[in-house]
């Protein structure tokens, strides 16, 4: 890859004026965005700002309805996503864009085949693929069924693909939800080298730490308008929050508040294969544990046991002081056991069926008589929770896939405080959620708490672990490797070494 001219006066990308409306939503009113060669500029706003219309409309998805698009000085049109990528555009999605069936290997080179004499090289596809993920620094097996790796492998296959396109532009759109702290050090190893060589990044996180160690610029986007673009040495994280949600946020995390009460769920030695390998604790009425530790720790593993989704090789569960058995989680469900699940669009809703609907799923019971679900009664206790938990729809019956990360999440909330759940989940709470919508996920975690609930929070960023929990649990292959009491004054390098113990 050759380097470029990073001095030249000439913008790689210039978006002016780019509009973009859908039926009933004005989703980008006249953007104008600037990227320079050599450069990361890092795309902020809120769920629902407009960051994704304008990545698609970069991408050839979305046709702008107003505006123009320049390349290297040159106005060009992008008709559809092949125009994009002919024209050096590679956009790394948030949801991942891999066909589970193929392998590493054909994903990469799908639709660029490396053919000679009309036959496929195979063995040529295999070494770029090696050469890729040696560029990256991780070890996949380039013929390894996606559908058969984890999902921070998965993302990894995600930035070789978009390498493989020698692009001159990459978007990486939340890149690290997946990864673990080392994989985020060589991810940004990886993109101070496209730097390097004179490429430009656009990178879209949640994470604002992120911001401050990858990004030379920030571009904030609020309701679909240019807020602010500044050097990144020109803003704090306070200014960033404030320029994404309108307002300041005094504080992140919600103060800690209630009395902590009697051990409610206890988990004792609990085994399963090399996952979950004899892990005991207890969480109490009125706290917040939280657990944390690397990909593949075994913490969502050891969350499918709590909620009868996996059965232990041996180990037993108290609630409450009594023996608690459970073949599935219906048995988890009746005992008043809740969990918000890592990936709430595959596993936590049905995107094609209404916000109502899903609120109603796992409580059909409570809105039906003699065998039919009266909706009125279901819209009704729907509409309390609306209300309660500030769920922003139009309507009840918007379907779940339209809406934003963090009203999405309080969907699935909404239909386990419906069951009156004394025992809460939370795995990933606000992964995909933007700083404004996290505060209300954070504050909503912290009344549950208050009313005596016992809640688990499993989370892979470290401040908010250390923002929101009242004691910390730390695994770390299949294992708890630590206890942290004091969590006011506990570190993340603290939790750090816990999880690479």
């Amino acid at each position: 890859m050759a380097a470029a001219d990073t001095t030249s006066a000439v913008p790689l990308l210039e978006m002016r004026g780019i509009e973009k409306s859908f039926p009933g939503v004005q989703a980008l009113r006249g953007v104008d965005l600037e990227l320079r060669a050599g450069e990361v500029l890092a795309l902020l706003g809120e769920n629902g700002a407009g960051k994704s219309t304008l990545i698609k409309v970069l991408a050839g998805a979305h046709r702008p309805d107003a505006g123009s698009i320049r390349l290297l000085g040159r106005e060009t049109v992008i008709r559809d996503p092949g125009d994009a990528q002919r024209l050096g555009v590679a956009v790394i999605y948030q949801e991942f864009n891999l066909i589970p069936a193929l392998t590493a290997r054909e994903n990469i080179f799908l639709g660029r085949e490396r053919t000679a004499a009309g036959f496929l090289r195979r063995q040529q596809e295999y070494r770029d693929a090696q050469a890729l993920f040696r560029r990256i620094g991780v070890e996949i097996d380039p013929e390894a069924p996606c559908r058969e790796l984890a999902v921070a492998e998965q993302q990894v296959v995600e930035i070789a693909k978009a390498l493989s396109l020698q692009a001159r532009i990459i978007v990486m759109d939340e890149p690290t939800a997946t990864l673990t702290p080392p994989e985020v050090q060589r991810l940004f190893a990886i993109v101070r080298d496209l730097k390097a060589h004179g490429l430009g990044v656009i990178y879209i996180s949640h994470r604002l730490e992120e911001i401050f160690s990858v990004a030379d610029r920030v571009m904030v986007l609020r309701d679909g308008q240019l807020v602010a673009t500044r050097a990144i040495g020109q803003v704090t994280r306070a200014d960033l929050i404030q320029l994404m949600v309108g307002r300041p946020l005094d504080q992140e995390f919600p103060a800690r508040r209630g009395v902590i009460g009697a051990d409610r769920l206890v988990a004792k030695n609990l085994c399963r294969g090399r996952k979950v390998r004899d892990v005991s604790f207890a969480i109490r009425s009125g706290e917040v544990l939280g657990l944390t530790g690397l990909i593949g720790a075994g913490r969502t593993e050891t969350a499918r046991l709590l909620f009868g989704a996996d059965r232990p090789d041996s180990g037993s569960l108290e609630l409450d002081g009594r023996p608690l058995q459970l073949k599935n989680p219906r048995d988890a469900m009746r005992a008043g056991i809740g969990l918000l699940t890592e990936d709430r669009k595959a596993e936590g809703l049905v995107l094609n069926r209404s916000a109502r609907e899903n609120f109603g799923l796992p409580n059909v019971f409570q809105f039906a008589r003699w065998g039919f679900v009266q909706p009125r009664r279901e819209s009704n206790a729907f509409a309390r929770y609306v209300e309660s938990l500030a769920i922003k729809l139009p309507r009840a019956e918007q379907l779940a896939k339209y809406l934003s990360g963090g009203n999405q999440q309080k969907v699935v909330l909404s239909k386990w405080l419906a069951r009156n759940c004394h025992v809460i989940i939370f795995d990933e709470p606000t992964r995909g959620i933007d700083v404004g919508a996290k505060y209300e996920i954070y504050l909503l975690i912290r009344q549950l708490a208050a009313q005596g609930k016992a809640i688990l929070m499993i989370s892979s960023e470290l401040p908010e672990v250390l923002g929101l929990s009242d004691r910390i649990l730390v695994m770390r292959d299949g294992r708890l490797t630590g206890e942290i009491f004091d969590v006011p004054n506990a570190t993340q390098q603290q939790i750090m070494q816990l999880a690479v113990k």
